[in-house]
């Protein structure tokens, strides 16, 4: 992926949406050891993984940084 350089406002969109995703994906980890429907397991199993790439896609956005 590219050197993208996002706006203030596109960081703190990307940064909500990050936020949301990563609550998605605890609740739906959570609520599969709660739920006694292998359905419903599959189909939170499934938003999870789902969530996993998302999150992972929205971090490649942000830049690298150094600590010094």
């Amino acid at each position: 992926m590219e050197n993208v350089i996002l706006g203030h406002h596109e960081t703190m969109d990307t940064h909500e949406v990050l936020n949301f995703k990563t609550i998605c994906l605890m609740r739906s980890k959570l609520m599969q050891g709660l739920c006694f429907d292998n359905d419903l397991k599959a189909l939170m199993e499934k938003d999870v993984q789902q969530s996993i790439k998302d999150i992972n896609e929205l971090l490649a956005l942000y830049p690298k940084t150094t600590t010094h």
